[in-house]
């Protein structure tokens, strides 16, 4: 055999047997439970290592931060004054308020008879706080010109309604004959529309009289001269629809 190979052989068995001889060393140390691997050398944590969880002690002055249960703090609830505190609900949010219905019937499909009274099939309803103006009446203008002031009332108080449902202060739209009531198509009173314009004549005492004042001075719809001067004179309307009701 080589010198260099026996050379080698006898380095190997020289590190095999370093390494059983430390194995040897360390399985012969008492293992700590509570100790995983080796300390550091430099004395602090090894890596890997698990720190025991502290024990709790018995010793009450060694609890910081501890302090004495005074009498007050025995009892629950807790007083002010004397008096213990009572449980209060917590308050339910409000509701909001219910609309209420606005009073009144609605009546479809009105016909105006005159300025001033609508037709339902047999039934009428006069407008309240006004004089209706008649379909045949003739007023004179200024000049003493006559002109067929009713007749042109009842045509303007038919183009504003249009067919259009009235609300009515009614309980109900079942009556017979002849009711006075007001009613209003949205926001606009009837009875103020045609005091307003001209058309009819406010009641003695009414709230409207103000207003049939003005449109007086205004010299509108009666009170003026006839609108259709220097106007074509327009075609017959056309007959209103028959009242379904």
């Amino acid at each position: 055999m080589r010198p260099a190979a026996i050379l080698t052989a006898v380095a190997g068995i020289g590190v095999v047997v370093g390494l059983i001889g430390a194995g040897g060393q360390r399985l012969g140390r008492t293992v700590d439970p509570n100790q995983t691997s080796e300390p550091a050398p430099d004395g602090g944590q090894a890596e890997g290592t698990t720190t025991p969880a502290p024990q709790p002690t018995t010793n009450p002055q060694a609890s910081m931060n501890a302090r004495a249960i005074d009498a007050a703090s025995q009892f629950y609830p807790a007083a002010v004054d004397g008096k213990p505190l009572e449980r209060v609900a917590a308050p339910e949010p409000e509701k909001p308020k219910a609309t209420e219905e606005k009073e009144g019937t609605n009546l479809p499909r009105p016909v105006a008879e005159s300025a001033g009274v609508l037709g339902f099939g047999d039934r009428r309803l006069q407008l309240a706080d006004i004089i209706p103006t008649p379909a045949d009446k003739v007023c004179t203008d200024p000049s003493g010109v006559e002109w067929p002031c009713g007749m042109l009332a009842k045509t303007n108080f038919r183009l504003f309604l249009r067919l259009r449902t009235v609300r009515c202060d009614l309980d109900s739209a079942d009556w017979s004959g002849t009711v006075t009531t007001s009613c209003k198509i949205g926001t606009q009173d009837l009875s103020q529309w045609l005091v307003e314009t001209g058309w009819a004549d406010a009641a003695d005492g009414s709230a409207l009289v103000e207003a049939g004042t003005k449109a007086k001075q205004d010299q509108k719809g009666l009170h003026g001269e006839d609108p259709r001067k220097g106007v074509p004179v327009p075609g017959p309307l056309p007959d209103e629809p028959a009242d379904p009701l």
